[in-house]
């Protein structure tokens, strides 16, 4: 039995409270079990135990077998010498502090239907593990974890943009930058877009600003996608503009083969994304002042509302005519990158500069967007679990994503209720 699910029975006192003894027949009892820790050190720290007729307050260390303390060689580790409690399912060696005191143990005893039920859920091939008892979970119990798992998929998302922030010594405005990119490639491409953000200078789009053709030269060329024989005048104007940029800011273009194109439908080939971003670049100055303090979520709709160069009216690729269709950056897509990079930026923006307004603004916005339509939600749909902003779907992709995949029932709020409701109450007393 894994040693999480004895810091779980120990956490919510699942375990038989009725005439505790230790293992040298000491009567105990437990006055509080103290609080889990979930860094290195003990298991529980400032816990509350009566041994006889004395009151000890310090940490409880928890193993499957006694004989695990000096496995993890604990006796050497100061931060252990505050452990009054050693829990464990097994007494198989006593165990004695570095000055030679015992250490008082206690051997763990609980109902068997609830290790049943956890190794039910761990050995489950259900899509969730707690699919087939998922229906008995109260849907207030459910509405109220999936509002921690958006602060957590949030925060989660704040740390990679920090990691951002701390390579380019900290400026906002090329962080910002990356981030767009990224967002622009969306699942597929997004390492490749963010290839080509890096790859490619703020100052120097800014100073071509005012041409589309340059900034569109300078992206497709760094992106590797102008190299060849030019197949009609508008690949050759970009050749040739590039030629000159290249030179110009000494720039280097990645390798073409980066970028996948495979399986992708036509409107999303990373050309269109590339012509649909410079269009974005060239008519939004300010890109970043406009994202943190708009007024409203149409603001942000009209802002990312950009069409592609008239040449990509009729081409996918270089080259290839095809039918004519406007390539606009369709609402859905538009719905991906407010959810991708506006909301967590302005989180973690607002976290860092100690505005509490721009957290709660972001926190509002997922929650005024539309549910994502993807194969986790749709997963979700299909076990009842109906979503209806964007607020709930990013806390079930967190859900699946971080806890359902892992089989870390034990720390979900969903998991851990379906588990203590397989016990009667009188099961652990």
């Amino acid at each position: 039995m894994k040693e999480e699910f004895l810091h779980f029975i120990w956490e919510h006192a699942l375990f038989d409270k009725s005439n505790l003894r230790t293992t040298r027949d000491e009567p105990l009892e437990i006055v509080t079990p103290g609080q889990h820790n979930t860094d290195a050190g003990p298991d529980f720290f400032n816990a509350k135990i009566r041994i006889g007729d004395t009151l000890w307050a310090g940490n409880v260390e928890i193993h499957r077998r006694s004989s695990d303390w000096a496995r993890h060689v604990h006796s050497d580790d100061r931060s252990y010498d505050n452990v009054i409690l050693h829990v464990v399912l097994e007494d198989d060696r006593p165990v004695a502090r570095p000055d030679g005191q015992w250490l008082p143990t206690l051997v763990l005893r609980y109902a068997p239907e609830l290790e049943q039920s956890y190794t039910d859920l761990l050995q489950s091939p259900a899509w969730v593990p707690c699919r087939n008892v998922l229906k008995q979970t109260e849907p207030f119990r459910i509405n109220y974890f999936l509002g921690r798992l958006l602060v957590e998929r949030m925060e989660r998302k704040s740390q990679q943009i920090i990691d951002v922030l701390q390579a380019t010594q900290n400026d906002w405005r090329e962080v910002f930058y990356r981030l767009l990119f990224r967002s622009f490639g969306f699942s597929i491409n997004a390492d490749p877009f963010e290839m080509l953000a890096t790859a490619t200078s703020l100052v120097a789009i800014g100073k071509h600003r005012h041409s589309l053709t340059q900034i569109e030269a300078l992206l497709f060329g760094q992106a590797g996608l102008l190299q060849g024989e030019a197949t009609d005048a508008y690949h050759r104007t970009l050749q040739t503009e590039y030629a000159f940029l290249q030179t110009k800011f000494s720039l280097t273009p990645l390798e073409k083969h980066i970028w996948k194109f495979l399986r992708l439908r036509p409107f999303s080939f990373p050309t269109i994304r590339i012509a649909q971003l410079a269009k974005l670049l060239q008519q939004s100055h300010h890109l970043i002042d406009k994202v943190l303090y708009f007024r409203n979520v149409n603001e942000l709709y009209t802002l990312f509302n950009v069409r592609a160069s008239e040449y990509w009216d009729t081409h996918y690729l270089f080259g290839k005519t095809a039918k004519r269709y406007p390539k606009v950056l369709g609402r859905a897509s538009i719905e991906r990158i407010l959810i991708n990079l506006v909301t967590p930026f302005l989180f973690t923006y607002g976290r860092r500069q100690g505005d509490e307004t721009l957290c709660d603004r972001a926190l509002a916005l997922v929650e005024t967007l539309p549910p994502e339509k993807n194969q986790i939600t749709a997963g979700w749909e299909r076990l009842g679990v109906a979503a209806d902003s964007a607020f709930y779907t990013q806390a079930l992709i967190q859900l699946k994503t971080n806890y359902c995949n892992n089989k870390q029932c034990l720390k979900c709020s969903i998991g851990a209720s379906l588990l203590l409701s397989t016990v009667k109450p009188e099961a652990s007393l």
